[in-house]
């Protein structure tokens, strides 16, 4: 029996990387090829283009994303824990590649979007839903604290949207300044930024 080839998933995984480090305009089929070391004849019978490539590569970032989120807010978590351990390791993540590359990377996600929104739909369909799907996770966890006291009233929907916002721009300022003083206790800050009156108190 021949050895099974992971070509396919090296592709994703060399699309997702350069994608994220560079841009989705900057990033060439070539150059996914090199970095996944597949041969260019090997790509196009596994995707018919960059675009299919992306889409299959950023879902496939979803898939593994789900699983860490759905762990991190377990309901047997404090809602506030939930929102706190989950940025706190987006900020580890980011420190991760800030040391390896030298330079913030930010959202790949937000990135993603902000440069195709008017250029590529399927991509844009999937940056959108991804997004969605964050924000009812904030929601969820909002709602959950608001009914312990631990929120200050208001719409969780439009506090969970401040909090994506928040947190968001917040990654996309530290890239846009290569600035990981920016991002350092963001839990801290986008729970302040929603109301969060343990943070409230602490700062009082």
């Amino acid at each position: 029996m021949g050895r099974t080839s992971n070509a396919r998933e090296r592709l994703m995984g060399a699309a997702y990387e350069l994608i994220w480090n560079y841009s989705y305009g900057a990033v060439t089929i070539d150059a996914i090829c090199d970095r996944a070391r597949v041969k260019k004849g090997s790509f196009y019978y596994f995707f018919d283009s960059k675009s299919e490539l992306a889409v299959a590569a950023i879902h496939l970032w979803w898939v593994k994303r789900k699983v860490v989120v759905a762990e991190i807010f377990r309901d047997d978590v404090l809602p506030l824990d939930r929102i706190r351990r989950y940025l706190d390791f987006v900020e580890q993540c980011q420190q991760v590649a800030f040391d390896e590359n030298g330079r913030v990377l930010g959202c790949p996600i937000f990135t993603l979007g902000s440069e195709i929104f008017a250029q590529n739909e399927p991509l844009r369909e999937l940056v959108g839903e991804i997004l969605r799907w964050g924000c009812g996770t904030f929601e969820k966890a909002i709602r959950d604290a608001q009914a312990l006291g631990e929120v200050e009233p208001g719409d969780p929907a439009l506090k969970a949207r401040a909090l994506l916002g928040f947190y968001e721009g917040m990654l996309t300022s530290a890239r846009i300044d290569n600035n990981m003083a920016l991002i350092q206790n963001l839990s801290a800050k986008a729970l302040e930024a929603i109301g969060a009156r343990s943070v409230l108190a602490t700062a009082a």
